[in-house]
C-alpha cells in the first residue's frame, strides 16, 4: 500500500491495551458505545475496535481485504481469497454490541466516517422494512445517517435484510443508498449418506470433520478424530428410539435427552427444531457415545440445509430425503448407514440463485421505488473471522479459525460496497448516483446457464427477490449511459413525501433550496429500475440518462410485462460527448379485463448501442 491518502482525516484508537494501531491498509478504527450505555449503563463493554463476534471482520474483509493465498476453513474452499477492492484502505467503526445497536452510536459513526472523509460506507446492519414511507422515512438513523454521508458525494451500500422469503419484507429502502439482496455462488459441499441398501442420498453442505474435537459435559479439548471409515458401515437409531429414562425431546437430540447405552457407535437420526441449536444437537449426541448425526430438516424448511461446524461427523438432509432415509430404516431390523466427508465443488449449474432469507420487496409503504437494487453473493461466503470465539460460539470450544463460512444480506452488501470502492478508484468524477447506476444496470438477470434466476424454491424469481439482477463488476466499470441525480434531486423527493425545506436544506449548500410548487410524482423520480405502484388503464414516467461513455446512438428494447403494452419515446437515444443527458417517456397500458389477472407483472427495458445494454427492470401492478 502507498502513503495514506492526504485527504484523510481518521485515526485508529489505540488508547487501551485492547486498542488497534493503524497501518497502511488499516488507516482508522473506531468504536462508539455511548448511546448504549446510556441506556444501560450497567454494561461491562470491551472500550475497542476489535471485533469479538466476527461479524465486522468478515464484512471487512470481503469488501476491501487484500490477497491471501491458503484461505481456508477447516479445509474447505482452499485457495488464494481478496476482497472486492484489495487495492482499498478501510477504516472500521463498531456501532453495534453483544446486546444490540444504539440509534444514537449509528449515527455517530456515520458522523465519524463522513469527517474522516471516506469514499464508500458498508453497512451491513438494518432496522427491518417497518421504516418505510411517509416522513417517518428518517426517523431510522441510517435512512439520516446515509443521507448526510450522500450530501458529501459518499457512496452507501446496504444490506437488504434476512426477513424474506415473504414480499415487503425489504428494509435500508432509501433510494439514494444501495440495498444488496443475497443470493448464491456456483461453489458447494457434497457430501453423502450411505445406506445399507446402497441407497445413497446426495447432500450439497459443509461437514466439518477433519479436526472433531471430543466433548464431555460441554468441554471441548484439542484430541483429534478422524471421519468415519469409508469401508464401514454403522447402526442407525432415531432420536426418539434412543431417549434416556425420562427425557423429552430425544427425537430432536435435546440436551441429555439420549441414552449412552442405545447411542453408543451409532449414526443418530435428529429432527430439526427451530428452539435447540444444530451444534447442540451434535454434542449431545457425542456426549452419548454417537459416531456420527443425519439431521432431518422439517416441513417449514423444506430443502434448505445449513452448513455448521459440527462437533463431530454430521450431515443435514431435507424433509424430502428425510421419508427415503425412514422408510429404509422401517423396511429392516438392522438399518445402516455412513456419512462421507464433504469435498468443495467449483462450477455448480444454475448459480446463482437467490437465498431463501433475503428479503424482498416491494417496499411496505413506497412501492414506486424498487428495492432491493441488486443481489450478490451471500450464502456460505468464506471471508476472515475472529478468533475471539470458535465457530460454534460456544465456550469451551477451543476452536479457532481466522476464515469462515456465514450467509446473510449482511455478507452480499460488502461485495457491492467492494465494487463501488473499484469505481470510485476508476471513475473519480463519478457521482454516487452514477456508480450506483452503472451497478444497477450492467447486472444480470441469468443464471449461469442462460437461463432466468431462479428462487430458493426453484421457481423463476422476480424483481421483488433480486431488483435489477446479479453484480457484474467488470461491466460496471463501463455502463456507457447512468441514471444520474443530484442531491437537490432526492430533496424533492423527500418534499413529495411531506418534508418541509426548511428541514432539508441542512443537507444541501443550497441555502435557498424551496420543495417544488408541484410535488414530483414518485413514478418520474429518476431511478435505475421503473416501478408503477398502481397502473389503471394507462401512465407515464419519465427517465433521464447521461452519457459516460463514448458518444453513441441507442436504441431501445423492451420485455413487456405480461399483457401490458409498452411504448418508449423516443426509441432512439443519439449522444455526441460525455456528460450529455436525454430525457426519454414510457408510456404503459393494461390490457387486462379479467380481474383474475391484476397484479403485479413484470418486464425489463434495455438501451443499447451495441456495445454496452443499459437495463432495467420493470415492475407494475395492474388494479384496472
Amino acid at each position: 500500500m502507498g502513503p495514506v491518502p492526504s485527504k484523510w482525516r481518521g485515526y485508529c484508537d489505540n488508547s487501551t491495551g485492547d486498542g488497534i494501531p493503524c497501518n497502511k491498509k488499516l488507516i482508522g478504527a473506531r468504536y462508539f458505545n455511548k448511546g448504549i450505555l446510556a441506556s444501560k449503563p450497567h454494561l461491562n463493554l470491551m472500550n475497542t475496535a476489535r471485533d469479538t463476534d466476527g461479524h465486522g471482520s468478515h464484512t471487512l474483509s470481503t469488501a476491501a481485504g487484500g490477497y491471501v493465498p491458503g484461505a481456508n476453513s477447516f479445509g474447505y474452499a482452499n485457495g488464494t481469497a481478496r476482497g472486492g477492492a484489495p487495492g482499498a484502505y478501510v477504516a472500521v467503526y463498531k456501532v453495534c454490541w453483544d446486546v444490540g445497536c444504539s440509534f444514537a452510536d449509528v449515527l455517530a459513526g456515520f458522523d465519524a466516517a463522513i469527517y474522516d472523509n471516506v469514499d464508500v460506507i458498508s453497512v451491513s446492519l438494518g432496522a427491518g422494512p417497518e421504516f418505510s414511507g411517509g416522513t417517518e422515512f428518517l426517523d431510522n438513523t441510517i435512512m439520516l445517517g446515509s443521507l448526510h454521508a450522500v450530501a458529501k458525494g459518499i457512496t452507501v451500500v446496504c444490506s437488504a435484510g434476512n426477513d424474506g422469503p415473504g414480499n415487503r419484507t425489504v428494509g435500508n429502502v432509501a433510494p439514494w443508498m444501495i440495498t444488496v439482496a443475497a443470493s448464491t455462488v456456483d461453489r458447494d459441499f457434497p457430501s453423502s449418506l450411505t445406506l445399507g441398501n446402497q441407497q445413497i442420498i446426495k447432500v450439497y453442505m459443509l461437514y466439518c470433520s477433519s479436526v472433531v474435537p471430543l466433548i464431555f459435559f460441554y468441554q471441548f479439548t484439542s484430541q483429534e478424530t478422524q471421519s468415519l471409515p469409508q469401508n464401514q458401515l454403522y447402526p442407525l437409531i432415531n432420536g426418539w428410539d434412543a431417549a434416556a429414562p425420562n427425557k423429552t425431546l430425544a427425537a430432536f437430540c435435546n440436551t441429555s435427552s439420549l441414552d449412552p447405552g442405545k447411542v453408543k457407535g451409532k449414526i443418530v437420526i435428529c429432527m430439526l427444531n427451530d428452539y435447540i441449536s444444530r451444534i447442540v444437537a451434535g454434542i449431545t449426541v457425542k456426549d452419548a457415545g454417537g459416531a456420527g448425526m443425519v439431521l432431518v430438516t422439517n416441513q417449514y424448511w423444506g430443502n434448505k440445509l445449513f452448513p455448521d461446524a459440527h462437533v463431530l461427523p454430521a450431515t443435514m438432509i431435507t424433509y424430502k430425503d428425510g421419508f427415503t432415509l425412514f422408510s429404509y430404516m422401517n423396511s429392516t431390523k438392522n438399518p445402516l448407514g455412513n456419512i462421507s466427508p464433504s469435498t468443495t465443488r467449483i462450477g455448480v449449474k444454475n448459480s446463482p440463485t437467490m437465498a431463501d432469507f433475503s428479503s424482498r420487496g416491494p417496499i411496505y409503504k413506497m412501492p414506486e421505488i424498487l428495492k432491493p437494487d441488486v443481489t450478490a453473493p451471500g450464502v456460505d461466503i468464506l471471508a476472515a473471522f475472529t478468533e475471539f470465539k470458535s465457530p460454534t460460539d460456544f465456550d469451551g470450544d477451543t476452536r479457532r479459525s481466522p476464515y469462515f463460512f456465514l450467509s446473510g444480506t449482511s455478507m452480499a452488501c460488502p461485495h457491492v460496497s467492494g465494487v463501488a470502492a473499484t469505481l470510485k478508484s476508476a471513475h473519480p468524477d463519478w457521482s454516487f448516483t452514477a456508480i450506483k447506476s452503472a451497478i444497477m444496470t450492467t447486472a444480470s438477470t441469468k443464471d449461469n446457464m442462460n437461463m432466468a434466476i431462479r428462487d430458493y424454491n426453484g421457481i423463476k424469481a422476480t424483481p421483488f427477490a433480486y431488483g435489477n439482477g446479479q453484480i457484474r463488476p467488470t461491466l460496471a466499470a463501463d455502463p456507457g449511459l447512468v441514471y444520474d441525480n443530484t442531491i437537490e434531486d432526492y430533496l424533492n423527493f423527500l418534499c413529495t413525501l411531506g418534508f418541509n425545506a426548511t428541514f432539508l436544506r441542512s443537507f444541501t449548500s443550497n441555502l435557498n433550496f424551496v420543495c417544488p410548487s408541484k410535488p414530483m410524482k414518485l413514478e418520474d423520480f429518476n431511478y435505475p429500475s421503473i416501478a408503477v405502484a398502481a397502473l389503471n388503464r394507462t401512465i407515464v414516467v419519465t427517465r433521464r440518462l447521461k452519457n459516460v461513455g463514448k458518444p453513441g446512438t441507442y436504441s431501445v428494447r423492451v420485455e413487456a410485462p405480461r399483457r401490458v403494452n409498452v411504448a418508449v419515446i423516443p426509441p432512439v437515444l443519439a449522444f455526441s460527448r460525455v456528460g450529455e443527458e436525454k430525457v426519454f417517456s414510457i408510456a404503459l397500458m393494461s390490457r387486462i379485463k379479467d380481474k383474475k389477472e391484476k397484479g403485479f407483472k413484470f418486464g425489463r427495458l434495455v438501451w443499447s448501442d451495441g456495445n454496452h445494454e443499459v437495463r432495467s427492470s420493470i415492475v407494475v401492478k395492474v388494479v384496472a
